[in-house]
Protein backbone atom coordinates (compact mmCIF):
# COMPACT_ATOMS: atom_id res chain seq x y z
CA UNK A 1 0.00 0.00 0.00
CA UNK A 2 1.93 2.76 -1.30
CA UNK A 3 0.49 5.59 1.13
CA UNK A 4 -0.14 3.82 4.47
CA UNK A 5 0.07 6.09 7.24
CA UNK A 6 2.35 5.70 10.46
CA UNK A 7 0.48 7.18 13.26
CA UNK A 8 3.76 7.04 15.38
CA UNK A 9 5.71 9.65 13.29
CA UNK A 10 6.59 12.75 14.53
CA UNK A 11 4.34 14.66 13.03
CA UNK A 12 1.62 12.79 14.71
CA UNK A 13 2.67 12.94 17.84
CA UNK A 14 3.09 16.86 17.44
CA UNK A 15 -0.52 16.98 16.13
CA UNK A 16 -1.45 15.15 19.23
CA UNK A 17 0.41 17.32 21.75
CA UNK A 18 2.65 14.65 22.63
CA UNK A 19 5.81 16.48 21.17
CA UNK A 20 6.06 20.40 22.05
CA UNK A 21 6.81 22.71 19.02
CA UNK A 22 7.16 26.68 18.40
CA UNK A 23 4.24 26.88 16.69
CA UNK A 24 3.51 29.87 13.91
CA UNK A 25 0.09 29.64 12.73
CA UNK A 26 -2.42 26.53 13.43
CA UNK A 27 -5.82 26.15 11.93
CA UNK A 28 -8.47 23.86 11.73
CA UNK A 29 -6.89 21.39 9.15
CA UNK A 30 -3.16 22.92 9.47
CA UNK A 31 -0.50 23.59 11.53
CA UNK A 32 2.69 24.64 11.06
CA UNK A 33 5.64 25.31 13.05
CA UNK A 34 9.22 26.17 12.94
CA UNK A 35 11.95 23.19 12.08
CA UNK A 36 14.28 22.42 15.22
CA UNK A 37 17.28 22.26 13.05
CA UNK A 38 16.81 24.65 10.34
CA UNK A 39 18.54 25.58 7.11
CA UNK A 40 18.13 29.12 6.44
CA UNK A 41 17.33 31.97 8.54
CA UNK A 42 13.23 31.21 8.03
CA UNK A 43 12.25 27.63 8.20
CA UNK A 44 8.97 26.29 8.55
CA UNK A 45 7.15 23.10 8.43
CA UNK A 46 3.75 23.39 7.06
CA UNK A 47 1.90 19.81 7.51
CA UNK A 48 -1.97 19.34 7.31
CA UNK A 49 -3.39 17.61 10.34
CA UNK A 50 -4.99 15.04 8.29
CA UNK A 51 -3.27 11.42 7.88
CA UNK A 52 -1.45 11.89 4.34
CA UNK A 53 2.18 10.72 4.12
CA UNK A 54 3.30 12.92 0.49
CA UNK A 55 1.66 15.95 -1.23
CA UNK A 56 0.60 13.30 -4.26
CA UNK A 57 -1.42 11.90 -1.61
CA UNK A 58 -2.77 15.29 -0.01
CA UNK A 59 -3.78 16.40 -3.62
CA UNK A 60 -4.85 13.42 -4.52
CA UNK A 61 -7.63 12.84 -1.49
CA UNK A 62 -7.63 15.81 0.62
CA UNK A 63 -11.14 17.97 1.36
CA UNK A 64 -11.39 21.02 -0.72
CA UNK A 65 -11.75 22.99 2.81
CA UNK A 66 -8.23 21.08 3.50
CA UNK A 67 -6.20 21.92 0.31
CA UNK A 68 -7.36 25.55 0.40
CA UNK A 69 -6.13 26.18 4.52
CA UNK A 70 -3.22 24.85 3.62
CA UNK A 71 -2.17 26.91 0.93
CA UNK A 72 -4.05 29.91 2.61
CA UNK A 73 -1.57 29.23 5.51
CA UNK A 74 1.39 28.69 3.41
CA UNK A 75 0.52 32.55 1.40
CA UNK A 76 -0.22 33.82 4.93
CA UNK A 77 3.79 33.01 6.66
CA UNK A 78 5.24 33.99 3.35
CA UNK A 79 3.06 37.55 4.26
CA UNK A 80 3.74 37.83 7.68
CA UNK A 81 7.71 36.52 7.39
CA UNK A 82 8.12 39.18 4.73
CA UNK A 83 9.30 36.80 2.28
CA UNK A 84 6.47 37.29 -0.45
CA UNK A 85 8.09 38.79 -3.30
CA UNK A 86 4.42 40.12 -3.78
CA UNK A 87 4.92 42.37 -0.62
CA UNK A 88 8.19 43.31 -1.71
CA UNK A 89 10.05 40.28 0.17
CA UNK A 90 13.09 38.72 -0.75
CA UNK A 91 11.43 35.51 -1.71
CA UNK A 92 11.72 32.07 0.01
CA UNK A 93 11.91 28.37 -1.45
CA UNK A 94 8.95 25.93 -0.93
CA UNK A 95 10.32 22.29 -0.60
CA UNK A 96 8.80 18.98 -0.59
CA UNK A 97 9.92 15.67 -0.48
CA UNK A 98 8.44 12.04 -1.44
CA UNK A 99 9.75 8.69 -0.79
CA UNK A 100 13.31 7.57 -0.33
CA UNK A 101 14.40 9.03 -3.71
CA UNK A 102 12.88 11.88 -2.53
CA UNK A 103 14.75 12.11 0.70
CA UNK A 104 11.79 12.13 2.95
CA UNK A 105 12.17 11.19 6.43
CA UNK A 106 9.06 11.99 7.94
CA UNK A 107 6.20 9.75 6.57
CA UNK A 108 4.12 12.49 6.56
CA UNK A 109 2.93 15.05 4.10
CA UNK A 110 5.21 18.58 4.94
CA UNK A 111 6.16 21.49 3.32
CA UNK A 112 9.46 23.12 4.14
CA UNK A 113 9.21 27.16 3.80
CA UNK A 114 12.64 28.57 3.48
CA UNK A 115 13.83 32.05 3.84
CA UNK A 116 15.73 34.89 4.85
CA UNK A 117 19.09 34.41 2.53
CA UNK A 118 20.23 33.28 -1.05
CA UNK A 119 19.73 29.43 -0.90
CA UNK A 120 21.41 28.73 -4.06
CA UNK A 121 20.38 26.11 -6.90
CA UNK A 122 17.99 23.90 -6.29
CA UNK A 123 19.25 20.98 -7.00
CA UNK A 124 23.36 19.82 -7.30
CA UNK A 125 23.70 18.29 -11.11
CA UNK A 126 24.95 14.54 -10.24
Amino acid sequence: MPHAYDPTNIFARILRGEIPNKTVVETAHTLAFHDIAPQAPVHVLVIPKGAYVTFDHFAAEASAEELVDFHRVCAQICADLGLSIGSGGPGYRAITNAGGDGGQEVPHYHLHLLGGRPLGRMVERA
